[in-house]
């Protein structure tokens, strides 16, 4: 089993320390709260995460984010939106580079053709392997949408 190895949650530390000696509110806000999350998770746990659950936990707190940004924005809250906005920019920074469309689509035909997925009702049965497959760098929805339009 891979670890996050210290390094990861070390940087984060290090990079919270840096934006209190700067001052940076929003910054080290929100690296305390990834922080306070990632320890959390481990020990529900019981066991040391491993890469892929960290990486799971910061984009469940992108999407929150996203998710936020967008509801404040159709309510016209400006001032919240930008929070969520900064918040979103910065936890992005500890994600993978995100697989390409073109990426994706050729992992979705790869796939396809190795299971032998022929049509649309069969969705359940690749998806897992797409993101498995996608090491954390593939989008869920972008990998949605072009499967559907693969198999209709």
């Amino acid at each position: 089993m891979i670890t996050v190895n210290m390094d990861f949650i070390e940087k984060i530390k290090a990079d919270m320390y840096e934006a209190m000696k700067k001052k940076e509110k929003t910054k080290t806000g929100t690296l305390r709260t990834l922080l306070s999350k990632l320890k959390d998770k481990q020990i529900n746990s019981g066991k040391v995460l491993s890469d892929l659950e960290g990486l799971n936990l910061i984009k469940t707190l992108v999407k929150q984010r996203k998710e936020s940004y967008e509801m404040y924005e159709k309510a016209n809250r400006k001032d919240l939106a930008e929070k969520e906005s900064a918040e979103l920019k910065i936890l992005e920074q500890y994600l993978p580079k995100s697989m390409s469309e073109e990426e994706t689509k050729n992992l979705i035909i790869k796939l396809i053709d190795e299971i032998g997925v022929t049509d649309i009702s069969q969705i359940g049965k690749i998806m897992p392997h797409i993101m498995k497959n996608g090491g954390g760098s593939i989008d869920g929805k972008m990998a949605n949408k072009i499967l559907r339009e693969l198999l209709s």
